[in-house]
């Protein structure tokens, strides 16, 4: 192991005695949304299960696999783990992913856990790991505050530092995460897509608005279209503003749960064009509440760019369908699926 790649797993063997905690100890139902990084162990996640009902929310595929929070291309998880990729495969057959996950496996014996994965992606990946086995999945979506992203006050572009386009109709394309060229963003291809539209679409009006680190400042300089990095952005107000003059919102990963941006994006009415591995699906209904494009196909990616633009030309009522759709997502909405399971659970 190395201090690099020391947030990609984790072993959950110690945490803090949550169960001694006056909170747990009243408490109906507990929610797991996070155990990892010395939060709690796999044996205090027992102890308290022993007593009460515990939902699981699934955010990663961290439940389902020995100690991988992603387990990408790798398969083993449905047979063990071992010869661990993130380990170097020098444990062999019974290294420390396995260990942890026979760990997982005794431990969902225990009836009193259930599991909730926050996408219809992600359960069915637990269909393929024999550790969730004979357990019930049920999906429901993280809360986002849909009408935060619907709401003013809105900084202008000028505000923002951001040109306006040269005239109506072109595509204000937004893109943004915690770390843009993180290896699982692809952010590459998100410049090759924007440069295949150029190409294929010289007539359209294109600017790029980035927000979120970039370790690799130079990747930008491959960029055939005029762009504008904002950095890093914590204001929630920015981030809403970016948005709401936006005409799409683009994401290029390699895979994601149920990626944060986009459902914001449509919150606030814009255009959502991603691959199609993960969660996106459970966003976007293809054609009519943004695009998905196979991966890692960027020419598809421009397609659906360039499908933004039409559609905004055509349908004026486009963004309103895109906020409504959203609507699925807002805290109430979820929180009223959180209440029936907690209900059902105690009966």
């Amino acid at each position: 192991r190395d201090r690099a790649s020391l947030f990609l797993t984790d072993i959950a063997q110690r945490g803090m005695p949550l169960h001694r905690h006056e909170a747990v100890r009243r408490a109906d139902v507990v929610v797991v949304a996070w155990v990892n990084q010395g939060m709690l162990s796999l044996d205090e996640l027992g102890r308290i299960a022993a007593e009460k009902p515990v939902v699981v929310v699934m955010h990663d595929m961290w439940w389902l696999t020995g100690i991988c929070h992603h387990a990408g291309d790798c398969r083993r998880f449905r047979d063990g783990c071992g010869c661990c990729p993130q380990l170097n495969g020098k444990g062999g057959g019974d290294d420390l992913s396995a260990r942890t996950w026979r760990r997982k496996k005794a431990l969902y014996s225990n009836p009193g856990i259930h599991f909730v994965a926050v996408s219809s992606w992600l359960r069915d990946r637990c269909l393929s790991s024999p550790l969730l086995e004979g357990k019930e999945v049920e999906v429901i979506p993280n809360p986002f505050p849909v009408e935060e992203f619907t709401q003013g006050p809105f900084l202008s572009l000028e505000e923002l530092g951001v040109p306006p386009l040269s005239g109506p109709g072109g595509i204000m394309a937004a893109m943004g995460a915690a770390r843009l060229d993180d290896p699982i963003k692809c952010f590459p291809l998100a410049i090759e897509a924007l440069n295949d539209l150029r190409r294929t679409s010289p007539e359209i009006d294109v600017h790029a608005i980035f927000f979120g680190s970039l370790r690799d400042p130079s990747l930008l300089d491959g960029l055939r279209v005029p762009y504008t990095w904002l950095g890093p952005v914590a204001d929630p107000q920015v981030i809403r503003s970016i948005y709401h003059h936006a005409t799409a919102v683009l994401s290029s990963s390699s895979y994601e749960t149920l990626p944060t941006t986009l459902i914001e994006g449509q919150a606030a009415g814009c255009f959502p064009v991603s691959f199609d591995r993960g969660g996106q699906a459970d966003i976007i209904e293809q054609g009519q509440t943004g695009y998905l494009a196979h991966y890692p196909d960027h020419r598809v990616l421009a397609c659906g760019l360039a499908l933004s633009h039409t559609l905004r030309c055509t349908e004026p009522g486009l963004p309103e369908r895109l906020r409504a759709s959203a609507a699925r997502f807002d805290s109430p909405a979820v929180a009223s699926r959180y209440l029936a399971l907690f209900r059902r659970l105690l009966r």
